[in-house]
């Protein structure tokens, strides 16, 4: 039976950087896969929201999602880029009930609460205070990925670092994962950044060596009910 699948990003771009194989996969096996994106991605930058720069963005996040040949859903709340800790924690985990409320998923992929990034950190919060398990809740399992240049940029002694626990075989999907990231060329860099297309494809394999596959991408499990 299909599941209904929703990620939860911060940023247009985080999607595939953080579990673009894993969307692929589930594409493939006839699950119902949608895609939330909480911030603008570009207003931290000078850039005005719903600017020409803005849509171009979001463009990037189509053309993204064209690689998986069934596009998925996309849905845009716009919050501030890079400024989610300058609004209530309540207004943005109420936008995202709304959102799960709809869409009634089974699985949400989210960020680490321990990544560098501040609004990556706010999502997660607001993930988890949505999911809070009360009534008809709908989901089952809540899975952390991890994004290059902000999860393992964060400080080691914080206490918050990311190992993995989960891990899905992205042997059959890490290419069109590859060609999803590049429509977010203008965010990607030069080797030997860790936000590089040779990183990013190096960091699945390593993945999958842990578990004894091509290519996996790495999860943290946060909650599970069986």
């Amino acid at each position: 039976m299909a599941k209904t699948i929703l990620v939860v990003a911060a940023h247009p771009d985080d999607e595939i950087l953080g579990c673009g194989g894993t969307i692929a996969r589930h594409l493939a096996e006839g699950d119902n896969v949608h895609i939330v994106f909480m911030a603008d991605g570009v207003s931290s930058r000078g850039i005005c929201p719903n600017s020409a720069e803005h849509q171009e963005r979001n463009h990037a996040a189509y053309q993204a999602s064209q690689a998986f040949g069934i596009t998925p859903p996309l849905t845009f709340l716009g919050f501030p880029d890079n400024r989610m800790d300058t609004i209530a924690l309540l207004d943005i985990t109420q936008a995202l009930e709304k959102v799960i409320k709809t869409i009634q998923p089974e699985i949400i992929y989210t960020h680490h609460f321990g990544d560098l990034n501040i609004d990556h950190q706010i999502v997660h919060k607001a993930v988890m205070t949505a999911c809070r398990p009360q009534g008809d809740y709908s989901v089952k399992t809540i899975l952390c990925f991890e994004i290059p240049s902000s999860t393992e940029w964060q400080a080691p002694n914080s206490g918050q670092a990311f190992e993995p626990t989960w891990f899905v075989d992205i042997s059959d999907t890490l290419e069109i994962k590859m060609k999803a990231l590049q429509a977010y060329h203008e965010e990607m860099r030069e080797w030997p950044h860790p936000r590089s297309y040779e990183n990013v494809e190096m960091l699945a394999k390593n993945r999958g060596a842990v578990v004894g596959k091509k290519a996996a991408e790495g999860f943290m499990l946060m909650r599970g009910v069986i």
